[in-house]
This record gives structure tokens, sequence and C-alpha cells, in this order.
């Protein structure tokens, strides 16, 4: 079905910094292309909300009824420690400190993010491209910049002339910053002076005796800039204009600056129409980030093996942790934000499990179809999806209503609620139907017995009768953990 003929989508667009309805530049086709992962180490959860954030969007534009081309590239080569243009590469370093190969680092976390992404019910985009994979095309696109005027070489390495491409341009058009931001913001690092102005930036490097991933070009033995790789993959796959960018927020500068930089001065023509950002996942208070160490892997909330969560949790909890946020929303990771997730999250799905014993009545006590278009506004609102389970919940209360015999349904409106409902959670949001697979209420219940139980043995100081129950219990597979707000367990 068509869909997107009857839904005006609005999209929040960074370079306008407005809501705009979104007109793809071939009805009924979208072209989209989303920042991927630089794999030198584990994906962590903040990675994954962004991820997420724009398999949300994917999944929606393809439930409108959109042929989409969705591109999110591997950087597998190129990026520097500290996103600029000197240290070293991330993966060489990780490769030189493990004493591997770099291409083992590579696979190795590629794997592990595929993994995740399967975990977490992700739909695999439609190509997923790689640095290493485009050295030839990167090489062409410099080798264009070069002949354009905008781009210098000096002892081997390439830089973009920023200054000169504001003289007809404007670097800075995307992040608000101008070019006395950019001059002032810049770190004085060993090795700029190559540069002919501190904000230009690297489009090819020259590799030291020292690097190991070089590869042969008119300048030297080298590698390609960070940058560079998602112009030139972007407009191989998608063309010199396609629909939507997206990634995290911190890309908006220097990254997707320098991207726009380089495809106008190849194409003339400005690469986006709208670019999505979306915001960053705070632990502690603080961003989550591999370089603070403040972070946690996806992997372990499942497991519950960290020390920031009191239990393990499923899948479909996360999810529905981050989409209860707007894309654009800061959001704050807690135990106690997911303990409440998990209920609304099992209230959610118990509903949903419970229509299929709902019996359809002359008449409906609800207003199915004004209660489904109000889903689509919420959605067609810059995917506002806290706005779309606060409408879900609507009918979660209906239906337990109806469980209850206090409303009645029709036939038809049955059918439209039960498709609605599935559409927008399972399609859309991309929640599974986990929780008795996870965790059974039954289950909960008998073990907060067994809890209350222990602590009554020791109030009672009965210390063995109080070892029994944990011990027990944990050859079962169910550890119990005490903490300052009580005790909680995981299925291990």
């Amino acid at each position: 079905m068509e869909l997107y003929k009857e839904n005006k989508l609005k999209i929040y667009n960074s370079l306008s910094k407005s809501k705009e309805l979104f007109k793809p530049l071939v009805e009924g086709r979208v072209g989209m292309y989303v920042c991927g992962p630089t794999v030198y180490s584990n994906v962590h959860l903040g990675n994954i909300r962004t991820f997420m954030s724009f398999d949300m969007v994917y999944r929606y534009l393809l439930h409108l009824g959109y042929k989409v081309r969705y591109v999110r590239n591997i950087t597998d080569a190129g990026h520097l420690e500290n996103d600029a243009d000197e240290g070293e590469d991330r993966i060489a370093k990780k490769a030189r400190l493990e004493q591997i190969e770099p291409m083992e680092v590579v696979q190795r976390y590629v794997v592990d993010f595929h993994n995740v992404t399967n975990k977490y019910n992700f739909l695999p985009p439609s190509i997923e491209p790689t640095a290493t994979g485009h050295i030839v095309e990167q090489i062409e696109m410099i080798k264009e910049i070069v002949k354009k005027g905008l781009a210098y070489e000096v002892n081997g390495s390439v830089y973009f002339d920023v200054l000169k491409y504001n003289e007809t341009n404007r670097y800075g058009i995307l992040s608000g910053r101008t070019i006395e931001d950019a001059i002032h913001n810049t770190r004085a690092l060993d090795g700029q002076s190559d540069k002919k102005n501190p904000q230009d930036f690297a489009l090819w490097k020259k590799a030291d005796e020292r690097h190991i991933m070089r590869w042969p070009s008119p300048w030297s033995d080298g590698f390609p800039g960070w940058h560079l790789e998602c112009s030139v993959m972007s407009s191989k796959y998608l063309g010199e204009q396609f629909d939507i960018h997206g990634g995290g927020m911190d890309l908006k500068f220097p990254h997707h600056e320098c991207e726009i930089a380089q495809s106008k001065t190849c194409s003339g023509v400005s690469p986006v129409n709208y670019w999505m950002h979306a915001n960053m996942l705070l632990l502690n208070g603080q961003k989550m980030a591999k370089s603070t160490g403040n972070f946690v892997l996806p992997n372990d909330i499942l497991t519950g093996n960290n020390d920031v969560l009191p239990k393990d949790f499923g899948v479909g909890v996360v999810r529905f942790f981050i989409m209860q946020a707007h894309y654009r929303s800061i959001l704050d990771f807690s135990g106690e934000a997911l303990l409440a997730s998990e209920k609304g999250y099992k209230k959610l799905i118990e509903a949903i499990n419970l229509l299929d014993d709902v019996e359809a009545s002359s008449e409906s006590t609800f207003n199915v179809k004004e209660w489904r278009q109000k889903c689509y506004d919420a959605m067609n609102d810059d995917f506002n999806t806290p706005i779309l389970i606060s409408h879900l919940f609507e009918a979660v209360k209906f239906i337990n209503q109806l469980k209850d015999d206090k409303a009645t349904i029709s036939k038809d409106d049955l059918v439209l609620l039960k498709s609605t409902i599935n559409a927008f959670v399972f399609d859309v949001l991309g929640l599974v139907n986990d929780v008795e697979e996870h965790s059974s209420d039954k289950l909960d219940g008998v073990v907060e017995l067994l809890i209350k139980l222990r602590k009554q043995a020791r109030e009672n100081k009965d210390w063995a009768l109080s070892d029994q129950i944990r011990d027990e219990l944990l050859e079962k597979g169910i550890q119990l953990k005490d903490g300052r707000e009580g005790t909680t367990y995981s299925i291990n």
C-alpha cells in the first residue's frame, strides 16, 4: 500500500533547523545514508541508540510504502584517534596493541556489530559498503577536488582548502559555525604545520613507516581522510543528490560539514535534502562514550553482566525504553528507567496478546479510526515515537476494558485495531513479543516470594536457610543480587 500518498510526513531538517514536509527526489522512492560504526571496538548502547533511531525511520518509510535504498557504511580505515588529522588510525592502533592484523580487528568488530544489531531486531541496510572497499573511488574524488582548485598537496598529504571553498560557499552551513569558530576551536597539534590554514582537513594522509594500513596513490603511499569515504559511498550508491543523511549529533561538525564541502565541490549541488541527527545517551549524567569508559555494552544488558543495572533485561524492553524518547532528545540510561520501561512494555505486549481472545460485538465503544489516525499523526510529526506510544496505551486501556466486558468492539474495528497496533508495535517500533520468553509474571511472583522468605530468615539470623535459598536458586540459573534498594534477580 502506498500510505505515503495520504500521510504528510514532516522531518526536522538540521540544515534549515525546522520541520519540513518530506518530498523525495523521486516519488515513491527514498535514498537514505547513515554513518555507520568505526570497527575498532565493541559498539556500546549509545552507538546502538543512534542506529536504532534510523532503523525506526527506515521501518516507518517502508511501512508508508516507499521503496527505500538504505546505505549504512562501515569505517574500517582512516578514522584517526582525535577525529581530526593527526594521531594514529584507531584500527591500526588496536592491531598494534594486540599484535594482530588490522583486518582481524575489523572482522572481529564487524561480526560483533552484526550480532548486536541482529539480537536487537534491526532490519539490515540495503547496502553496507566499507571504506577499504572504495579506496580507488576516494582517490578519484581527491583528484577531482584538486582539479577544481580546492585541495593542495604538501609532503605527500592532500588537504581541503576550507578558506578558498568559503569564498564561494559557506563552510559551516549545517552546524552554524563560522570560519572564525573553526579557527578558534582547532587544536594546535604536531604536524599541522603542513596545512595552509588550521581548519583545513585531510583528504589523503601520507603513511609513516609505522603505519600498517596504506595504499598507493598519486601523492604517496597513504590512506584516505575519515570524512572522504561518506562523500564517495553516498554519491556512488545514491547519486550526487539524495533524500536523507543521518548520524549522531556529534558528527554534525566536523564530519558532516566536511562531507558537504567535498560533495558540493565535485558536483556543484548540495548533496542532501534532509539532514537528520540523533541525540546522545547519558550514563551517570555524562555522554555514553568509549573514550571515557562511561558505557554499557548491549549484550551485557541482556545477560545482566554489568555494574549499572539491577537485573537483566530483554531486547523488547531496551527497544521500548529507547523509543519512549524522541530521537532528537537526550536520553538518560539507568536501572530505574529500564525497570519502569519493563512494566510498560509488558502491559503493551500482554494487551496485544489478549486481542486474540476478544469477541466482536455489533458496535464499538472506542473510535478505532480516529485512534489510528492519531498514531499516524504522531509518526508524521518528525517520527514522534513517545507520542505514538502514548496513543498505543490508549488502545491498551481499551483492550483491558474489552477483557473485563466494560467495552465492546465491532468485527471491522477489531480487524483494524489488530492490524494497526501490530504494525506500529512490531513493524515500525521494531519491538519483539518476548515477554513470556524473557521472564513471566508467575516466575516473578515465585522468586519475589522466595526473596521475602530469605529476608525473614536473615532478620531471624537463620543464615543457613538464607544461604540455602540463594544457593538453590543459583543452581536453577537464578542469581540473587543484594543492593541498597533491596534484592533483585537475574536469569543466567
